[in-house]
C-alpha cells in the first residue's frame, strides 16, 4: 500500500516536470522562429508628436496626473482608434486633443501601442 502510493506520486510529479519541460521547449522553439506569444508588434516610427497642452482650470490648483492611452494606428500613419486604458480624467481630453495631431510612419498594416502622458503644473 506504502510503495502504491509513492509510486502514484513519483508518476505525477514525472507528468507535471514532462509537461513544464514541453513549455520550455515550445516557448525557446517559438522565440527562434521569431513567432512571438507576447503579441508584440512593429514599432511605428512617430513623425509628428505635439505635446498635450496643461488645462488652464488646473492651474491654479497645481495638479499632477497621468493618462494611459491605446492607439490604433491606420497603415497611412494616422491614429485611427483611442481608447482610454486609465489616469486622471480632467487630463483626458488634453490628450486626446493632441493625439488627434499625432503621426506616425506608413507600415502595411495597422499596428497598436500603449502611449502614457505626464501632466505637471
Amino acid at each position: 500500500m506504502v510503495t502504491t502510493t509513492v509510486m502514484k506520486v513519483n508518476l505525477q510529479v514525472a507528468s507535471k516536470l514532462a509537461r513544464r519541460s514541453l513549455r520550455i521547449v515550445c516557448a525557446i522553439v517559438l522565440g527562434l522562429t521569431g513567432i512571438s506569444t507576447f503579441g508584440q508588434q512593429e514599432v511605428r516610427k512617430v513623425i509628428a508628436q505635439p505635446a498635450p497642452v496643461y488645462p488652464q482650470l488646473l492651474k491654479p490648483i497645481r495638479m499632477s496626473g497621468t493618462v494611459k492611452v491605446q492607439v490604433v494606428i491606420a497603415p497611412d500613419g494616422r491614429i485611427k482608434e483611442t481608447k482610454v486604458i486609465g489616469g486622471h480624467p480632467a487630463f483626458v481630453q488634453a490628450t486626446m486633443d493632441a493625439l488627434k495631431n499625432w503621426k506616425y510612419a506608413p507600415s502595411s498594416a495597422e499596428t497598436t501601442a500603449d502611449l502614457e502622458f505626464n501632466f505637471h503644473p
